[in-house]
């Protein structure tokens, strides 16, 4: 068997509702690197929570690679070696926090091991800092606190209001930045061309595999380019309509029910 990349997606993918890898996806996923299989994570997360995943899964051991930030981050998890990054454009950034204040909505970044927020801190937020292990700190200037350029800013609004939202930012910055959505409430702004399959097309020339050896797993809406990109592009029960609809396979067990293993079993390991 030609060697697999096995693209994984971390939150309602990899981890189940509590946000962890059970024993049982840990111990299918040794099995994948022992056989001499690829791992990578891709992810909306930072890096530093990310990592922590990464860790978790000796990606830092067997050799893997983490895609933090919905891509925009690219990452050697066994060198510790940045393969590529990409930011925000630094005039829009204070554009994006501004008008995320008009709008009375939840706006961040991140810098190192901290989120750097706006005024409004909702819980959303809350619970993106504590998936990330991340604290989150308040500025009324937020654009005005960053000391490095910016790989993603991620806006917060409930879910029935978050669509509007999301065309909105799209209609103002649509030409400089990609705007989408991963989860019903969470607005993600990321370098413009940037996605989970435009980097995964680049590491995969780096590695110089077949596209085809790509199996990747998902479940938001930030997932649906790679799914749709991969040679196998796997839905989870759980996913969002439109990931299950560009999938080539829809699990029958969901993140809770170790929908990974499946995917591993039926497709690497049989």
């Amino acid at each position: 068997m030609n060697q697999k990349i096995l693209a994984l997606d971390l939150d309602g993918t990899l981890t189940n509702s509590r946000k962890e890898i059970t024993p049982e996806t840990k111990q299918a996923i040794r099995a994948v690197q022992k056989k001499g299989h690829l791992v990578v994570l891709a992810s909306g997360r930072p890096t530093p929570g990310a990592k922590a995943v990464a860790d978790c899964l000796k990606l830092n051991e067997y050799g893997g690679y983490l895609l933090s930030y919905n891509g925009a981050r690219v990452m050697n998890c066994m060198t510790g070696e940045l393969l590529f990054q990409e930011t925000m454009p630094e005039d829009v950034v204070p554009q994006i926090f501004a008008m995320a204040e008009e709008l009375g909505i939840g706006m961040m970044t991140y810098q190192e091991d901290e989120i750097v927020a706006g005024s409004k801190v909702d819980g959303y937020m809350e619970l993106e800092a504590g998936i990330n292990g991340l604290e989150i700190h308040s500025y009324p200037d937020p654009a005005g606190q960053l000391r490095q350029a910016v790989n993603k800013c991620l806006g917060t609004a409930a879910p029935e209001i978050a669509g509007e939202i999301e065309k909105k930012y799209a209609d103002m910055f649509g030409k400089c930045i990609n705007v989408g959505r991963s989860e019903p409430f969470f607005i993600e702004l990321t370098p413009l061309g940037v996605d989970k399959a435009s980097s995964l097309e680049r590491l995969r020339n780096m590695l110089g595999c077949a596209r085809e050896d790509i199996i990747a797993c998902g479940d938001g809406f930030n997932d649906k380019c790679m799914v749709q990109y991969a040679g196998l592009g796997v839905a989870m029960a759980n996913a969002q309509t439109v990931v299950k609809e560009a999938a080539d396979y829809v699990t029958r067990r969901s993140n809770d029910e170790n929908g990974v293993v499946e995917v591993i079993e039926k497709f690497i390991l049989r």
